[in-house]
């Protein structure tokens, strides 16, 4: 359902932005859906990043709150997330999907920040 892609070794304090295509969702769903980022750490569980509705509303985080922004074109069925002053604490998969009703996970793209 998902193609995400951008990930990349990055310096503590680089940015890195992530896209993702919605390639198997139909247009009018797409649209309407709330739309999210998750990472997964090593070890750990995956957690939500940012959300935005269709209308553009924005939700992130705590940890990320002011570093990372989450945007969308409907048109192309893309999902973005721009991320600045990247953490050691930021190294997982990213992945997108709908928020609180999710598809078929795609395989992720990989984000490390050295130190």
């Amino acid at each position: 359902q998902f193609v995400e892609s951008g990930g990349d070794l990055v310096q503590a304090g680089g940015s890195l932005r992530l896209s993702c295509k919605a390639s198997r969702m139909i247009t009018s769903t797409f649209n309407s859906a709330i739309m999210g980022w998750y990472r997964q750490a090593p070890g750990k569980q995956r957690e939500l990043v940012a959300t935005i509705t269709h209308g553009r509303d924005t939700g992130y985080a705590e940890s990320v709150k002011g570093r990372f922004t989450i945007s969308r074109d409907s048109a192309k069925k893309m999902v973005y997330l721009q991320m600045n002053d990247l953490k050691p604490e930021d190294t997982a998969i990213y992945y997108c999907n709908r928020y609180n009703l999710e598809l078929p996970w795609g395989q992720g793209t990989q984000v490390t920040v050295s130190s």
